[in-house]
């Protein structure tokens, strides 16, 4: 538990003296009828705690003068009847010493003990419109405080928003945040090994969907980390494209976007390959235009370079491939300034070169330098996880070479910032036309 705890006394340090933070995990929501859908706690309330139990809150005190800071959870109590439907809980004594807490409460108590933990403090830390009803529930803690006033008992006085600082926190992930990042990322890796492995002609998306989610659940995985894209042909030019339900041609490539959770982290990786086993022409022209823009982008990656630098990169070799290959008009636009001064490259690269990575597979922190004047684009950092994913989309079109036509590209790969350059998470997936071809031979 050092980990969290050490988090919890990094956040307690930036907060101010004597002030409270309180924050939720994630309720429990039902799917249909009596049947809730599978839990998954809060990712902000993990990171602080590693507790993983629904109805559950943190509050924090900062140390203010001789007086410590201290952590206090709230969570369910133990009722050994209900364990025999639902599953074990820890109860608050056994919570309180096995996740190093100062103090552990039933959740029961949450709002009459929130009356007192404000009284006298100078502001309170919560998540400021992430959530109604948690609003209104601060708004009633915030009246039951005020009523005291002819007792000399003060409300705090201001409000401020917890995840703001929490978002920076998690932007730079520790040893052990790494390594389980990594484990995520070779888990998936394999799976997508596995279905390249699995592919023929004729077969349903649903059916590559399948060896991916059995290679995930086998290893230890948790869950997928997001909804999986398995698209073949034409489909492969829908960004996010979920259906997975189409039959697979002989000829099509098959774009796969899917990544494991393990252990509450994220792997977010994307290959493209032929149903068949062989790239054709076409299909391999486009495919090492976008690993060369892969390439590109990850030579940025860099400590002190502007994250922009890693999109900007790639968005060079994709519209120069572009201008080469006759998707743009050389006649018309004549240098890649031009195409990039006029953003031409949008009808067939229209999204971002990547994200941040992390307890969420779109994870928290700006991608801008708030401090900074303008709000340039923020530095990398040792320690940052990005997504790095160019990708080339040709839907049918006048004026577009036919035999570009329904190819969709993308490879995507997780990378840490290193003191002095990329480290790639995500080998264990082919990328290269002779490694996927030799795979699917085999």
């Amino acid at each position: 538990m050092n980990p969290y705890a050490a988090r919890r006394a990094r956040l307690a340090a930036g907060m101010e003296p004597g002030a409270v933070a309180v924050l939720f995990t994630a309720p429990e929501v039902a799917r249909n009828s009596d049947s809730d859908y599978p839990y998954r706690h809060d990712s902000y309330f993990y990171y602080l705690t590693g507790f993983t139990e629904p109805e559950s809150a943190l509050v924090l005190v900062a140390a203010r003068g001789d007086a410590p800071a201290r952590s206090i959870l709230f969570c369910r109590e133990k009722d050994v009847d209900r364990e025999i439907w639902d599953g074990f809980r820890h109860g608050p004594a056994a919570a309180r010493d096995s996740f190093g807490f100062d103090e552990a409460y039933p959740v029961s108590e949450l709002d009459a003990q929130m009356a007192c933990l404000l009284a006298d403090v100078p502001s309170l830390y919560y998540a400021i419109a992430h959530d109604a009803s948690l609003d209104a529930r601060v708004a009633g803690w915030l009246r039951a405080v005020r009523a005291k006033a002819r007792s000399g008992i003060a409300a705090p006085s201001r409000t401020q928003h917890l995840l703001t600082l929490l978002d920076e926190m998690r932007l730079l992930k520790d040893d052990a945040e790494q390594a389980l990042m990594q484990r995520a990322a070779s888990i998936s890796g394999q799976a997508h090994a596995r279905a390249m492995r699995a592919a023929r002609p004729g077969m349903f998306e649903y059916e590559l969907e399948a060896e991916l989610l059995h290679e995930f659940r086998r290893n230890g995985a948790q869950f997928p980390a997001y909804t999986p894209i398995v698209a073949a042909g034409g489909n492969a030019c829908i960004l996010h494209y979920s259906a997975n339900n189409a039959q697979t041609q002989d000829g099509d490539l098959v774009l796969i976007d899917a990544g494991c959770e393990f252990d509450s982290y994220a792997a977010d990786i994307t290959r493209t390959f032929p149903v068949n086993g062989r790239f054709s022409e076409p299909q391999k022209t486009l495919y090492e235009l976008v690993l060369r823009a892969q390439a590109a982008a990850l030579a940025a990656i860099e400590p002190g370079r502007p994250y922009s630098d890693v999109h900007e990169a790639a968005l060079r070799v994709l519209s120069a491939g572009m201008l080469e290959h006759g998707l743009l008009d050389k006649a018309k636009y004549g240098s890649v300034d031009n195409v990039l001064a006029e953003r031409a490259y949008t009808p067939f690269y229209m999204h971002g070169t990547g994200h941040w990575l992390g307890l969420d597979v779109h994870d928290t922190g700006s991608y801008r330098a708030l401090e900074r004047e303008g709000k340039p684009s923020r530095l990398l950092m040792p320690g940052m996880a990005l997504t790095v994913e160019p990708g080339i989309y040709v839907r049918p079109a006048p004026g577009v070479p036919e035999r570009f036509w329904n190819i969709g590209i993308r490879i995507e790969d997780d990378v840490i910032v290193g003191d002095v350059g990329p480290r790639v998470l995500t080998d264990a997936a082919p990328k290269t036309v002779l490694e996927i071809e030799a795979l699917m031979r085999g």
